[in-house]
């Protein structure tokens, strides 16, 4: 029984196709397949009219998981470094499969993991600049570590900033 006002609070106009819901869902931003279909659910229409609705949509281009992915890597490494780990976390919220996760991953290069450890460390070494070393190289480890980087690729970028300090004071 289609209800006008699904679980999520939103109301919609009765008498609207699924197709007419999700099309109003995806305006604002790009969606999942999952996240549509999971909007569409608490909007209470049928699996057939969701079904119906996601092919559609599919085939007209407006629904694409794997381009979905791949922007979002895009996205989010321009706007805010993080490693590939906290990507596949973001990813996995998004209900986006293992398969696609991997293969938008593969455009970060193990050279783009570790500068983007290197920019996120040099960011926080300069906001820690009023503490002492081992507290800022503490919290600098604390801040990569939370972003999703490796311990092995935290170790490296602290030591290159150790280093720096030392060329720097002679």
């Amino acid at each position: 029984m289609n209800s006008n006002k699904p679980k999520n609070g939103k109301k919609r106009v009765k008498g609207t196709s699924a197709y007419d819901e999700a099309l109003y869902f995806l305006t604002p931003k790009a969606r999942t397949v999952r996240e549509t279909e999971n909007h569409l659910d608490e909007c209470s229409f049928s699996e057939v009219e969701i079904m119906q609705s996601v092919e559609r949509l599919t085939g007209n281009g407006l629904l694409n998981d794997e381009k979905y992915a791949a922007d979002f890597v895009e996205s989010r490494l321009a706007a805010k470094p993080v490693s590939r780990q906290k990507l596949r976390e973001q990813l996995e919220g998004h209900f986006i499969s293992g398969e696609i996760i991997d293969t938008a991953l593969a455009a970060v290069t193990d050279e783009t993991e570790l500068d983007n450890a290197k920019a996120v460390a040099e960011k926080f070494f300069r906001q820690f600049s009023g503490l002492e070393l081992s507290e800022r190289l503490r919290r600098v480890g604390l801040r990569l570590a939370s972003r999703g980087f490796t311990f092995d690729d935290i170790k490296r970028v602290l030591s290159e900033l150790t280093e720096s300090i030392d060329e720097d004071e002679e």
